[in-house]
């Protein structure tokens, strides 16, 4: 290896950037006193090393005849402190926070530990191991092609699927093994086929990124599956994209040509780093005290608004520009939008959420990213972060009010109606003045139950994650009908498919964006595993074998996603205001008793009503304007629901989920009284 005098860099971007004759190097430190490049071969051994001059708190060097394809990583030189907030060790190679690539994915190893692993972080325990030969390296790439050519379907229009790249299709027959859980099988014609007959607008990937799997698990034999545990941010975890940014580019280029967009799940809040006893991979050993929030001004311990015992300081003028650049490397690839993960992190400055947080106006304010799709979930690990309603335009967020009303209703909880009716009709009361596509609707998400599991468990069963059972939501809504886990009872099978029926109308029937979660319409089970993040197994894969009963309901969601479709108002813009409009001077919606009488306040306040309707104009695709009449019955016995009269057509049932298809649609008399069974919905149309 030589060691060689360092050369200017030029005033390019961070990262690695090849430019014919060699590559600028530039790395971003406040605090460090020196940082050096390390170039290694194929065959993971240093070959060269380079000293980065600083400019202000950017550190840059040009190395000649170094070009695409080489491998590299980072020596920072400082501190090591803990006490003041500095973890310098340049006995670890550091990851670029700028790589586009990466060589490996990441195992973690006793090296990576800047203190010697076991005796804790202070003083005496500065770890020398040269963590290199265990740390992936950066990969320098060529200038990227761009595809940014966002598909911008509208938020109306859109039926967003979260999925698992790698869980999606491992278990898929029909894909060459070669293929399964990587971007290339979720890119492949039976995949898409599938995608496109459910009606999806959208898949919302979970994390991408190159994945750390925290210290227990990987005492424990596990791995997190579901990838919220980030080192860098611009590259591809590889088990995902064993070809590269080029294997994204082929995936793009296919969901788009089919007409889908990709969301990705961004985890912007914290790094795999971990708490003060986590490794030193990337962020913490180049510059500590400016990456991560401190509990204090030179302080050893870390804010912990993420349960991951790390918050990324996105108020830091450097670390926003990081996440900024990101999003736009994505964006330029064609990327349709993005999903933040706990994103009240990113609106915290001084510890407190502010809609006007720094990080926040330069998102929304950016010409290229405030076009796209922007999802916050809108919450934290603290109480003080559920901020629900207050991110500013033009995001769209989670809103997981109504995944918990709509469970609470469909089981028969008392009370609910009034709680349910603003959910319906897109929580005016959250969103104000934003209308209703600012929510994005679901009963299911990667994190809790599935939605068959949510009809067979009433207790989560985690044992399998080491945790004791401990982990995981205790609040989860669900009911299993008299027995827990599988049976073969037919009437509590009956129930439970009912039920799913259920759910899955009132999420695709109600104003707002709604999401999918992969599996439900297969009838996915995990155990009644409610947080399988460390399952990276056939409990958090998906089965594609269906039997009966599932193969009827998956052509039940498929009816329901083109119903949806092909009615207008259920993608509606504006919040129904109970007011007449149209020629015939009818209320934008009307809120009816099972006898066709409209509710009144008494009634709202009746907790023992688990019966009512909604009647509300709206479009049919076909026909031009429509009424609508969605009547919905939880109760454990038959409600004879009395069809209002009106001036105009006859109604049409559309749909009832007391059959196992939906039912034909049928014309009903002008004075008909429907009988709507136990635990069911009907949908009916006025042309």
């Amino acid at each position: 290896m030589d060691n060689l005098s360092s050369l200017s860099g030029q005033d390019i971007a961070l990262g690695a950037v090849p430019t014919g004759s060699g590559t600028n190097f530039a790395l971003f430190s406040a605090h460090a006193d020196g940082v050096d490049v390390c170039l290694f071969d194929e065959e993971n051994r240093e070959t060269a090393r380079f000293g980065l001059t600083r400019n202000g708190d950017i550190w840059r060097a040009f190395v000649p005849d170094v070009g695409v394809g080489q491998r590299y990583g980072y020596r920072v030189y400082g501190p090591y402190d803990p006490a003041k907030g500095h973890r310098f060790n340049p006995h670890k190679l550091l990851i670029d926070p700028y790589a586009k690539a990466l060589d490996r994915s990441f195992v973690l190893a006793a090296s990576h530990f800047g203190y010697r692993f076991g005796e804790g972080d202070e003083g005496p325990g500065f770890d020398t191991q040269d963590s290199a030969p265990h740390t992936p390296k950066g990969i320098v790439l060529a200038a990227e092609h761009e595809n940014s050519n966002q598909l911008r379907i509208p938020w109306r229009d859109s039926l967003i699927y979260e999925l698992h790249v790698r869980g999606f299709t491992i278990a898929r027959e029909d894909i060459a093994q070669e293929l399964r859980g990587t971007l290339s099988g979720l890119g492949a014609p039976p995949v898409i086929a599938h995608l496109k007959a459910l009606g999806v607008t959208a898949v919302e990937l979970l994390p991408i990124h190159p994945i750390a799997d925290e210290q227990r698990l990987v005492r424990q034999g596990l791995r997190n599956y579901w990838g919220y545990n980030p080192i860098n941010f611009f590259a591809l975890e590889p088990r995902y994209a064993p070809g590269g940014l080029a294997e994204f580019h082929r995936f793009a280029e296919a969901l788009h040509e089919a007409g889908i967009e990709i969301i990705l799940d961004v985890v912007f809040n914290h790094t795999g780093e971990g708490d003060a006893l986590g490794p030193t991979v990337s962020f913490r050993g180049i510059d500590n005290a400016s990456y991560y929030t401190l509990a204090g001004e030179g302080s050893r311990d870390y804010v912990n608004y993420t349960g991951c015992g790390n918050t990324l300081n996105a108020a830091h003028p450097q670390v926003r520009r990081m996440l900024l650049d990101s999003l736009r490397h994505w964006a330029s690839l064609g990327v349709d939008g993005f999903r933040f993960d706990l994103a009240s992190t990113l609106g915290r400055e001084d510890g407190v959420f502010r809609t006007g947080a720094a990080f926040l106006d330069a998102l929304t304010a950016d010409p290229v990213l405030s076009r796209v799709k922007l999802i916050a979930e809108p919450w934290d690990a603290t109480g003080e972060g559920y901020r629900l309603g207050g991110f500013p335009p033009p995001f769209a967020e989670w809103n997981d009010r109504f995944r918990n009303t709509v469970r609470r209703f469909w089981r028969g909880e008392a009370g609910i109606v009034p709680d349910l009716a603003k959910r319906l009709t897109g929580s005016s009361d959250v969103m104000g003045g934003r209308g209703p596509l600012a929510n994005v609707n679901f009963v299911t998400a990667h994190d809790g139950f599935t939605l068959h599991d949510l009809v067979s468990y009433a207790e989560k069963h985690n044992w399998a994650n080491g945790e004791n059972n401990a982990d995981g939501s205790n609040e989860n809504f669900g009911a299993n009908f008299g027995i827990e886990g599988p049976t073969d009872d037919s009437w509590i099978r009956e129930m439970r498919y009912r039920t799913k029926r259920n759910l899955m109308a009132t999420l695709l029937l109600s104003l707002g964006v709604p999401m999918l979660t992969a599996g439900d319409e297969l009838g996915r089970s995990q155990g009644g595993n409610n947080n399988a993040y460390c399952q990276d197994n056939e409990t958090g894969w998906l089965g594609w074998r269906l039997d009966a009963d599932d193969t009827a309901f998956l052509g039940f969601v498929q009816r329901l996603t083109a119903l949806r479709a092909s009615h207008a108002v259920f993608g509606r813009e504006r919040f129904f205001h109970g007011e007449a409009e149209g020629a015939r001077g009818l209320k934008d919606i009307a809120w009816l008793k099972p006898d066709g009488s409209e509710m009144q306040y008494g009634d709202w306040h009746d907790g023992n009503i688990r019966a009512f309707g909604c009647s509300f104009g709206g479009t049919d695709a076909k026909t031009g304007p429509a009424r609508y009449l969605l009547a919905l019955n939880a109760d454990e016995w038959t409600v004879r629901f009395h069809l209002p009269e009106r001036e105009g057509g006859p109604w049409t049932r559309l749909l009832d989920t007391v059959k196992p298809d939906g039912g034909a649609e049928i014309a009903m008399p002008r004075s008909a009284a429907y009988d709507l069974a136990p635990r069911t919905l009907a949908l009916f149309r006025e042309s």
